[in-house]
């Protein structure tokens, strides 16, 4: 018979939280979970420089103040810059013996401050080849101002600087593709994460934080408020994002492509957008045009990818698992098959998608790939 286990996330992350309670996110915050998130994977041994937006005027309202580790408020427009003179002034105290330490610079911005506002200094960071993190946080509008349009709105989406009416079918120009610019400047590694899938967004912040020189990470922050969604929609809505394929989730390492979750088919995008307000005046003929365009950004990522089903396998070491469940927990397809306490887990091949998940989950090295 079948036991049914339980994996904390306590096991995998630990129980000491970066980014501490009590700070005054919206209900249903998808930027905080993510946040958060990205703080437990990122650990103490870290700077944060955060521009001005939802994150930081949720969490630092003086004298109060939800960072657990050394953090700094910036502009909209600098914090890449000054995520730079951080970490060459931090290369400067290493070669005169001032300073042993091994924290990593994170910078973390919102859409507007890194997609519209922030966009030069990044580059300029980019390229000088500074050794440090860039996190994106995007919630697809200036949501902490009164939800104005930026450069990452969606097409179709109605905000207050957008907004749908009689002469006017909402935000009129796509959605500015920063991963896609970052990836252009030939840094090593950039990917896209959601804080729906958590296990991905956590192995993502890990492997790039391990890497010596500049690299990015672009989050779906799933805004109820700002998109006119129910607060419990969060997480129901980052996972649509992606199986729409509005969001893709992947890589970009040395400029070699990884599409980390490639399903057997697309949702379709009506499944995500009927689901917020701000998409509820579009036509038939508008969410046409949309699922076209996703249709043939998708492909083209598709096309870029390396890894596909026929390319890579994914297989259990049988005399390594202990039948703890982490793997089958991560799956997001129910491909893994619990067969009882400390008996190895079994892998259905037909029913796997090859997103390396459960890899990424186990901790004792008994999942292997080829």
């Amino acid at each position: 018979m079948m036991e049914s286990q339980v994996i904390s996330a306590a096991s995998l992350l630990g129980t000491k939280e970066y980014l501490a309670p009590g700070h005054r996110a919206c209900l249903g915050c998808g930027e905080a979970l993510a946040a958060r998130l990205v703080c437990k994977a990122l650990g103490e041994e870290v700077i944060i420089v955060n521009a001005t937006g939802c994150l930081e005027i949720i969490s630092s309202q003086l004298p109060y103040t939800s960072w657990e580790v050394p953090w700094i408020h910036t502009l909209f427009e600098n914090t890449a810059a000054v995520a730079s003179g951080i970490e060459a002034g931090m290369k400067v105290l290493k070669r005169k013996e001032r300073y042993e330490g091994k924290a990593k610079v994170v910078a973390m911005a919102g859409d507007g401050g890194t997609a519209d506002i922030g966009v030069q200094a990044l580059s300029g960071a980019f390229e000088r080849g500074h050794n440090f993190l860039y996190v994106c946080y995007d919630n697809e509008a200036y949501m902490n101002t009164g939800i104005q349009r930026s450069s990452a709105t969606p097409f179709g989406a109605s905000t207050t600087t957008s907004p749908a009416g009689k002469v006017s079918m909402g935000q009129a120009t796509w959605k500015k593709n920063m991963p896609a610019i970052a990836a252009a400047h030939g840094i090593p590694y950039v990917a896209t994460a959601c804080p729906s899938y958590p296990f991905d967004l956590i192995t993502k912040v890990r492997k790039a934080i391990a890497i010596e020189g500049p690299s990015y990470i672009h989050i779906l922050a799933v805004c109820p408020t700002g998109w006119r969604a129910p607060a419990d929609s969060t997480i129901e809505l980052g996972r649509l994002a992606v199986e729409t394929g509005i969001f893709p989730l992947y890589e970009v390492e040395a400029g070699k492509y990884t599409l980390n979750f490639d399903f057997p088919e697309l949702r379709p995008v009506e499944d995500y957008l009927k689901r917020q307000g701000r998409f509820r005046h579009l036509s038939p003929e508008m969410v046409s045009k949309i699922q076209e365009r996703v249709n043939s950004e998708y492909a083209e990522l598709k096309r870029k990818a390396t890894v596909s089903k026929a390319s890579i396998r994914y297989y259990i070491i049988e005399d390594k698992c202990p039948g703890c469940g982490l793997c089958v927990n991560a799956c997001p397809r129910e491909a893994i098959i619990a067969m009882g306490k400390k008996k190895p887990v079994v892998l259905d091949e037909a029913k796997c998608i090859k997103c390396g998940a459960c890899y990424d989950a186990c901790r004792l090295g008994a999942i292997g790939v080829e």
